[in-house]
C-alpha cells in the first residue's frame, strides 16, 4: 500500500506493518489507520497515519530505554484488541521531540499495546505512579549504562 507520509514523502508499506487502532489515541480518536514506518534514526519508527499524512508520532521500544519497565493492563481491555496470550503482545511508547532543544522523552505512562497476530493497536493509561508521560530518554539510557 502507498502511504504519504510526513516525514518521507511517498512510502509503499507492507500489510504486516499496518495497523488499526480502533478507538484512536488520545486527543487523535478520529484517526483509526497507521502504518509503522522506519525512521532514519534506529530504534525509533513512525507510526503514521494512512489518514492524514502530516499526522505521525514517533515510537520506540520502552525496555530498550528501562529494562525494569513494567505494564500492568487487564485482561478485559487486552480483550478488545483480540489478546489471549501476552506473547502476541508488543509494547511501544510514543516519543515527544521538543523543538524548543529541551530534553526528548517518552510517555511509559500511555503505552500503545500491539497485537501482533492481527495488527490492532490500543493506546492504555497505566495506574502505576512509577511512570510518567516524560520520561527522558537519555536520562534513562544513562542510567540503564550503569545497572
Amino acid at each position: 500500500m502507498d502511504v504519504m507520509t510526513k516525514a518521507k514523502g511517498l512510502v509503499d508499506v507492507s500489510q504486516e506493518r499496518l495497523l488499526t487502532i480502533p478507538e484512536g489515541l488520545f486527543g487523535f480518536e478520529d484517526y483509526k489507520n497507521f502504518a509503522l514506518i522506519d525512521s532514519d534514526y534506529e530504534p525509533f519508527i513512525w507510526l503514521q497515519s494512512t489518514d492524514e499524512p502530516n499526522l505521525a508520532f514517533l515510537i520506540v521500544d520502552p525496555f530498550l530505554i528501562c529494562s525494569s519497565y513494567e505494564t500492568d493492563i487487564d485482561d478485559d481491555s487486552l480483550a478488545k484488541i483480540g489478546i489471549k496470550n501476552p506473547e502476541d503482545i508488543i509494547i511501544m511508547t510514543i516519543v515527544t521531540v521538543p523543538a524548543d532543544g529541551s530534553a526528548i522523552t517518552a510517555n511509559f505512562q500511555g503505552p500503545l499495546v500491539i497485537n501482533k497476530n492481527n495488527r490492532q493497536c490500543m493506546q492504555v493509561i497505566l495506574n502505576d505512579n512509577r511512570w510518567s508521560t516524560k520520561v527522558n530518554i537519555i536520562e534513562s539510557l544513562n542510567k540503564k549504562g550503569v545497572e
